[in-house]
């Protein structure tokens, strides 16, 4: 029976017509790609070398998460110009949530230190996480004269005391311990944290800033020491390392932070839904055991925080150029 009487057939035609448009219309459309992603395998690029921080933290997600989609994520490392390149790859790449960016706090630092990029940096990227932190640390050789950071900063008072670094924020954070404590200390640049720890070992170099995983093997093998920590508490791993504040150096926090971006313009259901599988990966324990073991603390910030914490980091570190009068190269 006709439930409907008064309507012809031309007019349901009509609104039949009008249903399929709707649900076929561009926002109806993302949303159900959106429920649907990832639907192909995801990349995550890491622009830095195989093998380094970054590169541990991006497949250790790419695996967890791989799992959690049923669907293959590649870690691709596109190195270069401190992570300029792989970064501006990412930058031009289609922002369906399908090639992520893995960066840690030097592409803050990247704007301040190089006078020209090939995107902007708040501009290009959509901020999805801050995965981890893992603070600088300040490390010695094991037989050295500098058992404690309150040795160091004493010799550091009465005369130059050689302090190497290997990129940006290294060199800004070994510039921060000198603003901090008025010491007189004297960068001295390398080409990566590698040849610093060797020169520490071999006697050629007092004392270097590097991140927690560079210098981790040196310390399992006894020949380095963590002496300070910059950050506000101690460290698990090296529960006898200071902390900058304790040793009296006020505001001297510098995190080697773990970050995921996407392109501009990524989907705000997209961003969410990486975010919520992120938490589910870092709810494992092995996960979170596997991340501490190399020095590193999961936080996972809401997007608008991260974003935020990032521009907070630029402000902070080019305030240090400026005291320290580095200017971009």
């Amino acid at each position: 029976m006709d439930m409907h009487p008064s309507l012809s057939n031309t007019t349901r035609r009509t609104a039949l017509a009008a249903i399929a448009a709707w649900g076929a219309s561009p926002l109806i459309g993302a949303h159900a790609q959106e429920r649907k992603y990832p639907s192909k395998p995801v990349t995550i690029v890491v622009p830095y070398s195989a093998g380094g921080g970054t590169d541990i933290v991006g497949r250790l997600m790419a695996q967890r998460l791989s799992e959690v989609w049923g669907q293959s994520v590649i870690v691709d490392n596109r190195t270069g110009a401190n992570g300029v390149i792989g970064s501006s790859y990412v930058a031009k790449a289609a922002p369906d949530g399908h090639t992520l960016l893995l960066v840690v706090g030097s592409h803050a630092i990247n704007p301040v230190l190089m006078k020209s990029l090939p995107y902007d940096t708040a501009k290009a990227f959509t901020p999805v996480t801050n995965i981890a932190n893992s603070p600088m640390v300040l490390v010695v050789a094991a037989d050295g004269p500098y058992k404690q950071l309150p040795d160091l900063l004493k010799a550091a008072r009465d005369k130059e005391v050689p302090v190497g670094y290997s990129e940006g924020q290294t060199r800004l954070t070994g510039e921060l311990i000198r603003q901090s404590g008025n010491l007189q200390i004297t960068g001295v640049p390398y080409k990566g944290g590698a040849p610093i720890m060797v020169d520490i070992i071999g006697g050629h170099l007092p004392a270097g800033v590097t991140s927690v995983l560079t210098a981790l093997p040196h310390i399992h093998s006894g020949k380095l020491r963590v002496v300070g920590v910059a950050a506000e508490q101690r460290m698990g791993i090296f529960p006898d390392a200071m902390t900058f504040k304790e040793a009296g150096l006020a505001g001297v926090q510098s995190l080697n932070w773990y970050g995921m971006f996407g392109p501009a313009g990524l989907p705000d259901a997209v961003v969410d839904r990486i975010n919520q599988d992120l938490r589910k990966v870092a709810a494992d324990p092995a996960v979170t055991k596997q991340m501490q073991d190399q020095g590193a603390s999961i936080v996972l910030t809401p997007p608008a925080e991260f974003r935020r914490f990032v521009e907070g980091e630029t402000r902070k570190w080019a305030q240090v150029a400026q005291r320290g009068g580095i200017s971009a190269e």
